[in-house]
C-alpha cells in the first residue's frame, strides 16, 4: 500500500499541522525555539537561527514518529497470520478516529491528552531536536487521532521499511508548512489570524480524509489501488 499510503500520510501531516491544537500555538513555539519575541504583529527573530532551530525541531519529532512507525509495523508482523482481521480492525478504528476528528463523534477518552512542557528556551540545534522529540512524545489529542490512524496503517504494512516510510511522509507533511509559516510570521502574524478562521473546516476535511482511508483499508481496496499504481509505474499500463 506504499503509494496511496504515502499520499494519505503526507496529507494527514499537512492537515495535522493546521489542527486547532497546534497551529494557533505556532508563534509561541517559534519564540520558545529561537528566543525571539512578538512585537508589532510579527515574531522578531534572526531568520538563520529560525531555520536551524526549526530544522532541529523537525528532526526531533520526525525521529519519534519514524520509531513509532517501525514499532507499529513490527507489532503488526507478529499477527501476520491474522493480517485480514488486523486490517479490518485498523480500518474500523481509522473511521472512528476520522469521525471524531470531523466533529461527528464526541468520544471523550479519545480527547485525553498528555503534553510535555519545558520552560527552558532552546539554546542550539541539539536542544531544538530534544524539544521536537518531547513535542512528538506529548502529542495533543486532535493530532493524535491522525497520527494513530497512520500508525494503524503502518501496522498493516508488509515490511518494516514501509511503516517507516509512512511516518517519514507524515513528518514531512508537517515539516513543510511548519517551515513556510514560521518564516511568514517572522514578517507578519496576519497569516495566523486569517487561517485561524478556517481551522474547524480544516479539521472536518482532515477527518473525512481519514474516514475515506479507513473504508479503503477496511474493504481491502487500499492494496488493490496500490497494486494498480505499482503496475502502472512499472509497465505503463
Amino acid at each position: 500500500m506504499t503509494e496511496i499510503g504515502l499520499f494519505f500520510a503526507f496529507t494527514a501531516g499537512i492537515l495535522s499541522f493546521f489542527s486547532p491544537c497546534v497551529f494557533p500555538l505556532l508563534p509561541a513555539y517559534i519564540t520558545h525555539l529561537t528566543g525571539g519575541k512578538i512585537e508589532n504583529s510579527q515574531v522578531l527573530v534572526d531568520r538563520r537561527t529560525l531555520f536551524t532551530r526549526s530544522s532541529g525541531f523537525i528532526i526531533g519529532f520526525s525521529l519519534i514518529f519514524i520509531v513509532m512507525g517501525a514499532s507499529a509495523t513490527l507489532l503488526g508482523q507478529v499477527f501476520a497470520n491474522y493480517r485480514t482481521i488486523v486490517m479490518q480492525i485498523a480500518g474500523l478504528l481509522i473511521i472512528v478516529f476520522g469521525l471524531q476528528m470531523a466533529g461527528l463523534l464526541n468520544i471523550k477518552f479519545l480527547m485525553m491528552e498528555k503534553r510535555i512542557h519545558s520552560d527552558k528556551k532552546t539554546t542550539g540545534i541539539f536542544s531544538s531536536v530534544f524539544l521536537g522529540m518531547a513535542f512528538a512524545s506529548g502529542w495533543s489529542p486532535c493530532v493524535g487521532l491522525a497520527l494513530s490512524s497512520i500508525l494503524l496503517l503502518a501496522s498493516s504494512s508488509d515490511t518494516l521499511y514501509q511503516g517507516m516510510y509512512l511516518l517519514t511522509s507524515y513528518s514531512m507533511g508537517m515539516a513543510v508548512p511548519f517551515l513556510i509559516i514560521s518564516f511568514v510570521i517572522s514578517y507578519s502574524l496576519k497569516a495566523i489570524k486569517k487561517i485561524n478562521k478556517y481551522l474547524s473546516k480544516i479539521a472536518f476535511v482532515n477527518g473525512m480524509i481519514m474516514v475515506g482511508m479507513g473504508f479503503l483499508v477496511l474493504s481491502g481496496q487500499m492494496q488493490k489501488i496500490s497494486a494498480w499504481l505499482s503496475a502502472y509505474s512499472l509497465f505503463g499500463i
